[in-house]
């Protein structure tokens, strides 16, 4: 396994961090809440359990996970089978999101998140919880609130440090401004979906993270699987799988799907010439890109988590990451092809650029 810093945290954290969205099979629904993510919660017990071994084992020491993930089941199965490494391991999980019929369970509250991160605490069965992130703006609550709140838990020792989750660009920069005008704790990290096929996250959340050193965890870095290699043009949907009665943008969007096909064949090609797999690819190219700390990867089935495990046994080629990038370009909107057509005279070698 490989490691890196997360952000100026100083904490080294696996390129690959193991998510919990596919734990929880046959839990019960709980609540009125209609965001637990219950079609992807679908690993039973005795899977979750050698899944997470094989996982400690092959070196990943970050874990992901959130309070909506079947209504508290990941962060229980966390709490279950980390205890034994707890000093080792980086645990982050989220907080926003409604789980209960209560009127004030949600979003970034100084009441709902002092509520939530007990909730987190007991099922994760831990004193302190490493990374808490906001898992997505919330319009109604003052950032000065938010960021006072998550401040004064980090001096009770309730969490370490903390990021977010699905937030814009300017919204991620004014809360930086915010704690660094009131000296609160600074959000470090950005867990954001991003991927070959979805490249948005370059626009604004790249530069910025990289500006301001807040790590980067890309979240669906297999969009949803379609870049598993197992979706190509004119096969339809492989029986059983996530996608089969779904279409993309229904669970994790790709820019452009014909597109996605084309980057699909080259990643075989890719895949071909280093006796490895189009996931693999994927992964790889992922955490080659400017600002990315760690991929969160989930799997429903061991094979599947031991083959993104082989993912750090060999990375890509200079010309190999060109080709890639190549087929996967989008046009850029305003004002980024003007940014990057009229800025490229001050640009310099390895700069992160919006273009």
């Amino acid at each position: 396994m490989r490691y890196r810093y997360l952000g100026d945290t100083g904490l080294s954290v696996s390129e690959l961090c193991f998510g919990a969205m596919t734990f929880g099979g046959g839990a019960t629904f709980l609540g009125a809440s209609d965001r637990n993510w219950s079609e992807f919660g679908t690993v039973e017990d005795t899977n979750v359990a050698r899944m997470m071994d094989q996982a400690i084992d092959a070196g990943i020491n970050f874990f992901d996970t959130a309070d909506v993930y079947k209504n508290g089941k990941g962060e229980e199965f966390f709490g279950r089978t980390l205890g034994k490494v707890r000093d080792r391991v980086i645990i982050g999980t989220k907080g926003r999101w409604r789980i209960t019929d209560d009127p004030n369970d949600l979003g970034a509250t100084r009441h709902h998140l002092y509520a939530a991160v007990e909730n987190s605490l007991r099922r994760l069965n831990t004193d302190y919880i490493d990374v808490y992130h906001i898992h997505g703006f919330d319009p109604r609550t003052s950032l000065d609130e938010t960021l006072r709140a998550l401040d004064d838990l980090i001096r009770a020792g309730k969490i370490r440090y903390i990021g977010v989750s699905n937030f814009a660009g300017w919204q991620l920069m004014k809360a930086l401004s915010v704690s660094d005008r009131r000296n609160l704790s600074r959000f470090v990290c950005y867990q954001g979906y991003y991927n070959i096929g979805a490249r948005d996250l370059e626009r604004e959340i790249v530069p910025l993270a990289v500006d301001q050193n807040v790590g980067i965890t890309a979240w669906s870095p297999l969009a949803g699987g379609f870049l598993t290699g197992k979706y190509r043009r004119g096969e339809g949907r492989p029986e059983g799988s996530r996608l089969s009665q779904r279409t993309p943008s229904e669970t994790t969007p790709l820019t452009d799907e014909e597109q996605a096909y084309d980057i699909v064949d080259e990643m075989a090609r890719i895949a071909a010439d280093h006796d490895a797999t189009v996931a693999q690819v994927a992964l790889n190219w992922v955490l080659a890109k400017p600002g990315i700390t760690s991929a969160v990867v989930g799997a429903t089935k061991p094979h599947q988590l031991a083959d993104n495990l082989q993912a750090m046994e060999w990375t890509l080629t200079e010309d190999e990451l060109t080709r890639l990038d190549k087929v996967s370009e989008t046009t850029a909107p305003y004002p980024y092809w003007h940014i990057g057509r009229e800025g490229s005279d001050r640009k310099l070698p390895g700069d992160v650029y919006p273009a």
